[in-house]
């Protein structure tokens, strides 16, 4: 399939559409415009015109990092799609973290990640979030 790969934070429609069709819990549009240009890194996969997975850092760029919104659109889903974000920011994060830095995520697909390195953090501490 004929894809091309941007190192670049997706736009706020794309974002909110992405995260809709992709099962993920719903982002306002208006939280998206001025929160997404605060990513430390962002990725984007367009077929044609149309983005369709996507994936971004947010932290402090040095001591902790946070991968959040990796989303592949279902229609695309088993094409490797999610893996090439996961390569592209773990790239990102080999040039960017210092040595130590504390690299977190979400994991609703945790075979993923664990290809990556990544291990639940459980027993040794659990994750929390709250929603405002």
């Amino acid at each position: 399939m004929e894809h091309q790969l941007i190192e670049k934070v997706v736009n706020a429609a794309d974002f909110v559409r992405l995260r809709e069709v992709a099962g993920l819990s719903p982002r306002s549009y208006d939280a998206a415009k001025q929160g997404l240009p605060n990513s430390l890194f962002g990725v984007q996969i367009r077929v044609g015109e149309q983005t369709i997975a996507m994936g971004r850092v947010v932290g402090d760029g040095a001591l902790n990092f946070e991968i959040v919104d990796v989303a592949v659109d279902p229609y695309y889903q088993g094409n490797g799609f999610g893996r090439l974000i996961m390569q592209s920011i773990m790239d990102y994060l080999d040039r960017a973290a210092f040595k130590g830095a504390y690299i977190t995520l979400m994991a609703d697909v945790p075979e993923l990640y664990s290809k990556f390195g990544f291990q639940l953090s459980r027993p040794a501490s659990e994750g929390m979030y709250i929603i405002k």
